[in-house]
């Protein structure tokens, strides 16, 4: 174990504590190994050495040369200066100029009399030959021919850097460490290294930070790429493993049940995707080892049925089922909409009730003392054979009879130790089945959610409506917002309802958001509030409909009798926030107008469109922004405007984001150990990792042959990471 310790060593013994410091608190470097890890991000070309009297127009060359004269001039009526300096090297004369703030450096660097090596890209000003801001090494008396060879005609790495630590900074600092390249630990079994042809650990990270040709960069990449892959995929391989040895009970349907009855009632068949993923998640059911599937669908694909049906075959099993829902405003929607669904089946106990029917209680934080205690009554007596409710379903007094199935809704919303909570309330593991409308790619499946089986509904059901979507570009054409109001006018007095959606609820709730817009210059104004807007149209735009507002600061009971009244049409718009995001469904509401649009994500606004066009009417979707023309914002709303596929959509927003936010950074809390993997471009790369390890772990689940691959893991997954990667 004394080898691993080299790159063990924190930084700071190698560099110094300053820079050790910049680079632990900016860049999350700590030790060497970090550093080792800490990848260029490009490559820049410096020319072979070149004569000054032989410089070739528009190419990258490199200079040794001695400085002739150097003056900083006054431009712009003296608003502007620039700095000026003459290089000589016997053969010709050469300008360099440096502009604004960036002139103070290479004037004290570089004084008349001084030599130094210059690189950069030659072009002709006032008939001077001239390199503009050229990359630059001062050079002693000292430094002979090697400093020279060293400088000239290599790829210089470009790190990414951070202020106070320039990529020129790092490359001293990765040249003082390099040496240690040669104590890695390669992770990869021989075996399966030298059947893939990768060059060793070592070697690769030699290649990476100074490469001879492009040829090493690409072989160092496909090692270093590999690696990332096959550790990550390895460690998920060995959590699936671990879940398959621990016990649960096998829920299996019984005929004449209740999920029988239930299905007798459908008043339409269950569509192909709906029977193919059912079928999948009981034959999961049957087994004696936890189910772990992720059953992702495009909004309004009919999962909550999908889970609803494996919830009353876990009950016909004997057992219990509990599903997790992020927000009190979705789980009572969803309480509400299952009893509906289940009609006589949901009042088990109850005057009216079928016959083998069960109790679907709720329970949420804000439920009175008396409902409360009986809804803990129910489920610890299994009178209640389902279970609906927030975070509060995984508080210590909460116990079940026999909970079987758990059943968590918008999975990303919840931290691990939350879903944890609710898995130990089983005797034995209950099964587990996540859910997300948030489409995902296959990459990012096998990565983020790599320990859970996926299955996809990507099948609307039949009589769903297209919806359109157009962009509203308020600024710039202001009679497009006049019209949007017209529209959804005309939806109202078609019979349907609209939403109308805003980032911020409003009233005093944050004057810290107003404080940080006006700080901002690139924001002008905080962003637009459900409160202000729902005043302005009822007194202006919408005068005569009955506009009513629903925001997560409301009372639950006021909350709920809101969506009650917006269901049963008693309401023609609802100014909310993002909590009808998930969940709420109103097949008569056809319009949604979504205020600054540019302020919520790719995924986000997917998800507030699938709001509407649930029933047999179409769907209207207005993005309303005042973003510029040919903003990154507005390319983003073009996006969502122009496909409803919400995987195409999911790939569009990931490739905005930073890797790290891929693998759930914010939830993890650590740094993402992807450097040099890019999860949307290297599905090859990640399904044969997976491959491989599958095969290795089943082999070899201790890893007892595999010691270096056991430090990686280590290495790469600290106990945090670990534990975020444990998505059941």
């Amino acid at each position: 174990m004394d080898r691993v310790s080299a790159l063990d060593e924190p930084l700071k013994k190698t560099l110094g504590p300053a820079t050790a410091k910049v680079m632990a608190e900016h860049l999350g470097l700590h030790t060497v190994g970090d550093l080792l890890h800490h990848y260029p991000r490009r490559y820049e070309e410096r020319g072979q050495l070149t004569r000054l009297a032989d410089l070739p127009l528009d190419e990258d060359v490199t200079v040794v040369a001695q400085v002739a004269d150097s003056r900083v001039l006054t431009f712009n009526h003296g608003r502007g200066q620039r700095l000026e300096i003459t290089l000589t090297d016997g053969s010709g004369r050469l300008q360099l100029v440096f502009f604004g703030r960036g002139l103070h450096k290479p004037q004290k660097d570089l004084p008349p009399g001084s030599r130094g090596m210059f690189a950069g890209k030659v072009s002709v000003f006032n008939r001077k030959l001239q390199l503009a801001h050229p990359t630059y090494v001062p050079l002693g008396r000292d430094d002979g021919e090697e400093a020279v060879d060293s400088f000239a005609g290599r790829l210089i790495p470009i790190y990414p850097a951070c202020k106070g630590l320039e990529s020129w900074k790092i490359t001293k600092a990765v040249d003082a460490v390099l040496p240690r390249a040669v104590e890695a630990v390669d992770p990869l079994p021989p075996a399966l290294r030298e059947g893939r042809g990768f060059v060793p650990l070592p070697e690769a990270l030699l290649k990476i930070h100074r490469p001879e040709t492009r040829a090493d960069i690409e072989s160092a990449r496909d090692r270093l790429k590999w690696d990332e892959a096959f550790v990550l995929q390895v460690a998920l391989a060995r959590r699936r493993y671990a879940d398959a040895q621990l016990p649960a009970v096998a829920r299996t349907p019984v005929a004449d049940g209740i999920l029988d009855a239930f299905d007798a009632t459908l008043p339409f068949t269950l569509t192909e995707g709906q029977r193919k993923v059912t079928a999948e998640i009981f034959a999961d059911l049957a087994t004696e080892h936890p189910m772990h599937r992720l059953l992702q669908g495009e909004v309004g694909s009919g999962k909550t049925l999908v889970a609803l049906r494996a919830m009353l075959a876990v009950v016909d099993a004997g057992g219990q089922a509990a599903m997790l829902a992020p927000t009190e405003v979705l789980a009572q929607q969803h309480h509400r909409s299952i009893t509906e669904m289940m009609g006589g089946l949901a009042g088990g106990g109850m005057l009216g009730g079928a016959e083998n029917a069960t109790k679907v209680v709720l329970l949420t934080g804000s439920m009175g003392t008396a409902a409360r205690r009986q809804a803990l009554l129910d489920l610890v007596t299994g009178e209640a054979g389902i279970v609906i409710g927030t975070h509060a379903l995984i508080e210590d007094k909460v116990r079940f009879h026999d909970l079987g199935l758990v059943v968590v809704d918008e999975q990303h919303r919840f931290g691990v130790e939350q879903r944890d909570a609710l898995r130990s309330k089983g005797k034995q593991p209950p099964h587990l089945l996540v859910m997300t409308a948030t489409p995902i790619p296959r990459t990012v499946a096998m990565t983020v959610f790599g320990d859970l089986e996926t299955s996809v509904l990507d099948q609307l059901p039949a009589g769903r409506s297209p919806i359109a979507s157009h962009v509203v570009p308020a600024q710039d054409k202001p009679h497009f917002l006049a019209r949007a109001w017209e529209r959804v006018r005309e939806e109202v007095g078609k019979g349907h309802q609209a939403y109308v959606v805003c980032p911020r609820i409003g009233d005093d709730e944050d004057e810290k958001a107003k404080k940080k817009a006006k700080a901002d210059d690139a924001e002008k104004r905080p962003p637009l509030a459900v409160l202000e807007v729902a005043e302005q149209l009822a007194k202006g735009p919408l005068t005569g409909l009955r506009v009513e507002v629903l925001h997560g600061r409301m009372q639950p009971d006021d909350k709920d009798a809101a969506m009650r009244r917006f269901g049963a049409g008693e309401v023609d718009v609802l100014v909310a926030t993002t909590v009808i995001e998930v969940g709420v469904n109103v097949p008569n509401a056809t319009a949604m107008v979504i205020m600054d649009a540019d302020r919520f994500g790719v995924s986000q606004l997917h998800q507030l469109r699938g709001r509407v066009g649930r029933g047999s009417a179409p769907g209207l979707c207005l993005l309303v922004t005042d973003a510029p023309e040919a903003s990154p914002a507005r390319a983003r709303l073009g996006a969502v405007a122009t496909t409803l596929d919400g995987f195409e959509l999911s790939r569009i927003d990931l490739e905005q984001r930073r890797e790290g936010d891929v693998l759930g950074q914010a939830q993890s809390g650590v740094r993402s150990s992807l450097r040099m993997l890019a999860v949307i471009e290297d599905e090859e790369i990640i399904a044969a990792a997976r491959e491989e390890a599958v095969a290795v772990v089943a082999a070899d689940p201790e890893l007892a042959d595999s010691p270096e691959l056991r430090t990686a893991l280590d290495a790469l997954l600290d106990a945090e990471r670990e534990q975020f990667l444990d998505k059941g």
